[in-house]
């Protein structure tokens, strides 16, 4: 397959493997503050770090993930797997391509898992959010469309739409409608909400000429209740600032009132990750901020995320593919892919070829679509007149 700079091919390898490499630099940072990460590494993190903790195996039991030296984490095997389904269908997703090819990824085969060092199930990786997926859909056969309600509500269908976005390229409305339908087998509230978007946001990205402005102003379009009350908050608040470094405490002030997670990370209240259309999840807002103060910039989007801290591997991911979708894969430093591959033993650069060929069978088939369409509706017209 031919790649030509800025082209179809070129932006969703950005886009994919930039999502990889902005997870992979934030696993290592994830939970802690700006000054626990500054601490621990004796100032900004810059590139690949090792794990925050050197007793990585036994310090948090409930997560014995080797996080960090390059690791992609649960973001990126997830994004992965529904490049994957994307491949297998060959056409638009739904609810019930969750259940029917996204669950059989999770739980059918044993991939190389970086942070356990082995090969295992994606789902004995995944956080508890994504497991509900095999629980609802497998076991408890809900319908697709509904299964979501009752998980918590987090970014965990939304870290994981950007192939959305590719598939739905310049067309962020189409992407945020795909979106919205298949994260519903998996999320609900602004946790559903954040994938549509997300996924819109991609897609606007792949449009010749977009911005990281024209990025912004397409998810407030879009986005609804919260969620669009937090963009709107952390970007206007991203307009004044000119680099992530110094930024964080006026973003965490922005975002306070719409997250439900507190600031002392790991110690939720009673309402903490609740439905409601008041809040929103924390990333999406984030990632969308630090893109603005970086001008699109990929390298101090995906910087800003990894020492905000809190989750950042999801908000560097979700960064690093917006990003990497508006510059392509040139805009992703070298070193850092290709350190990260080789860490994590994983091709980055293939899944977002595989995803391009496909948005392209899907584009030709989206025309026969609209021109059957457009000729039925003329006939309808003529027969009218």
């Amino acid at each position: 397959m031919s790649v030509t700079a800025g082209g179809l091919e070129d932006r969703a390898v950005g886009c994919v493997a930039g999502a990889a490499v902005g997870d992979a630099l934030g696993g290592a940072t994830e939970g802690w503050t700006p000054e626990q990460i500054s601490e621990r590494y004796g100032g900004h993190v810059e590139g690949l770090v090792p794990p925050f903790f050197e007793d990585w195996r036994n310090a948090r039991p409930i997560a014995p993930y080797h996080k960090g030296d390059g690791h992609i984490t649960d973001d990126t095997l997830m994004t992965h797997a529904l490049i994957r389904v994307y491949e297998r269908v060959g056409g638009h997703l739904d609810a019930y391509a969750a259940a029917d090819h996204l669950v059989p990824e999770m739980m059918g085969e044993k991939r190389w898992i970086p942070e356990l060092e082995t090969e295992a199930l994606p789902l004995h990786r995944v956080f508890l959010a994504e497991k509900w997926l095999v629980l609802r859909l497998h076991y408890g056969h809900v319908d697709p469309r509904e299964a979501g309600v009752g998980n918590i509500v987090n970014c965990g269908a939304a870290m994981y739409m950007a192939p959305v976005g590719v598939v739905n390229a310049a067309d962020p409305d189409a992407a945020y409608a795909e979106a919205i339908e298949l994260a519903g087998a998996h999320q609900s509230s602004y946790g559903r909400e954040a994938a549509g978007v997300l996924a819109a946001a991609v897609a606007e990205a792949m449009r010749p000429g977009a911005t990281a402005d024209s990025v912004v102003a397409t998810c407030l379009r879009l986005a609804r209740d919260g969620t669009a009350a937090a963009i709107d908050a952390v970007c206007s608040a991203a307009r004044g600032l000119g680099h992530w470094d110094g930024s964080f405490e006026t973003l965490r002030a922005a975002m306070k009132p719409y997250d439900t997670v507190a600031d002392t990370y790991r110690d939720q209240g009673l309402g903490a990750r609740r439905p409601s259309r008041q809040h929103s999840i924390e990333e999406l807002p984030l990632a969308l901020a630090f893109l603005l103060i970086a001008k699109g910039g990929y390298r101090d989007t995906v910087l800003g995320g990894v020492n905000y801290g809190r989750d950042a591997d999801s908000i560097a991911s979700m960064g690093g593919a917006i990003a990497g979708a508006l510059g392509g894969r040139e805009a992703v430093p070298a070193d850092w892919l290709d350190q990260i591959a080789t860490a994590s033993r994983t091709d980055l650069v293939t899944p977002g070829l595989a995803l391009a060929r496909v948005a392209r069978r899907i584009h030709t088939a989206d025309l026969e679509r609209r021109r059957a369409h457009e000729s039925a509706f003329a006939a309808l017209l003529g027969d009218a007149g």
